[in-house]
């Protein structure tokens, strides 16, 4: 099935090429020239990526990210930035951006970068397992029909585990898939979020059921003999 993505860039002859391409590539584009319309856009239309500029008129996209992370959004966003210094890819990925380009760049370097997202996030399709439904497109997680209160992190951390299931995934690759982190000064943060992922997800979340830990390795998702991919 297509993806949609949502392409914010004011340079319109930026704009025009990365459209072009992208349709090309096969995906279906909207397209934004600003703050505003971008946040409109992309609260009302079935977006599965956002391609999002740095410098935009009325609000930039720093405020746009950081605006729809606290709205609950958890669709993936990549900015495209022309500013190459440290502190402004660190204040992106810590408001809720998942990767990131900077100006210049190869048309084939962001192609790469936008597959990469959505295989990590998948645009369609929905995972179960026990109780739980697990909706991508819709970026929820149900039991038995009653919506479990995820925040953003959380749903990317569970999607890694379910896309990994069965494997064995270190803190380090969570913090570098899953954060952007650099593995070697945060391994506590993973601990603490997959202690409180169990206890939205598992009835004794001291002996889970779901999320197993492999000591000295890290964590490993397995579900039960009733998971259904869909």
């Amino acid at each position: 099935m297509t993806s949609h993505v949502l392409l914010v860039e004011d340079e319109e002859a930026l704009s025009l090429f990365l459209r072009d391409s992208l349709k090309k590539a096969g995906y279906s584009v909207e397209q934004a020239f600003d703050g505003n319309s971008a946040l409109a856009k992309a609260r009302s239309l079935p977006i599965d990526l956002i391609i999002l500029d740095v410098m935009l008129p009325q609000r930039d996209g720093f405020d746009v990210c950081r605006t729809l992370r606290s709205e609950g959004s958890k669709t993936p966003i990549l900015m495209l930035t022309a500013r190459s210094q440290t502190k402004d890819t660190v204040e992106g990925l810590k408001i809720g951006a998942d990767d990131y380009v900077t100006k210049p760049f190869e048309m084939s370097e962001l192609m790469a970068r936008v597959e990469a997202l959505l295989r990590r996030f998948p645009p369609t399709g929905a995972y179960s397992f026990g109780p739980f439904r697990v909706d991508f497109r819709g970026t929820e997680v149900t039991r038995d029909g009653k919506l479990v209160n995820l925040s953003a992190r959380e749903f990317q951390l569970l999607r890694f585990l379910i896309e990994h299931r069965g494997e064995t995934v270190s803190r380090e690759m969570l913090l570098k898939e899953v954060w952007g982190y650099d593995p070697s000064l945060y391994t506590r943060t993973v601990d603490m979020r997959i202690a409180t992922l169990r206890q939205h997800l598992e009835d004794d979340p001291k002996q889970p059921r779901y999320i197993l830990t492999v000591q000295g390795l890290g964590y490993k998702f397995r579900s039960d003999d009733h998971e259904t991919t869909l």
